[in-house]
């Protein structure tokens, strides 16, 4: 995932602290039923497509700028699938962030899969009986999409105290 120039410039003088960052990721379905997924230029993994707000821009727009960035593909929003707040992850540069995920089902609606950036290595349309090897994160977020549960967030640990 390509850094941001609004986060180089937090960056600038936050140094490598840890930064809470919104991110947004995509479950894609074709009218197939099957599955969006992009092999990371970073990792060289297969996983579903995702990004970063730009300021002021919606998790549904986040999610339908991403996908044609990254594939080609057109797609519109139909709902949330999940919130999660993710853990931290510290960078090669040391380069510390948490990102608050907002997941969505989108459904595709035209385009043609195919790289379409520089943060892909490959592109391509999975059935859900074939996918790739994928981390426990698409994987979680692929099933949630296809059981078409509400929407997922994990429960409070605690009771809000009130004084």
């Amino acid at each position: 995932m390509a850094t941001p120039d609004f986060i180089r410039e937090i960056r600038a003088t936050a140094g490598q602290q840890l930064l809470l960052l919104p991110g947004v990721s995509v479950v894609v379905l074709d009218d197939e039923g099957r599955v969006l997924l992009g092999r990371r230029a970073d990792t060289g993994k297969w996983s579903i497509i995702g990004g970063i707000p730009e300021p002021g821009e919606q998790p549904a727009d986040t999610a339908v700028r991403e996908v044609y960035e990254e594939t080609a593909v057109r797609c519109v929003p139909e709902r949330v699938i999940l919130v999660q707040a993710l853990k931290e992850i510290q960078y090669p540069n040391g380069d510390r962030c948490q990102f608050m995920d907002i997941s969505l089902l989108c459904r595709a609606t035209g385009g043609r899969a195919r790289v379409n950036d520089d943060e892909s290595l490959d592109v391509g349309w999975f059935t859900v009986d074939a996918l790739p090897e994928l981390g426990d994160f698409a994987l979680t977020r692929i099933k949630r999409a296809l059981a078409g549960e509400p929407t997922w967030f994990e429960p409070a640990t605690e009771p809000p105290t009130v004084e």
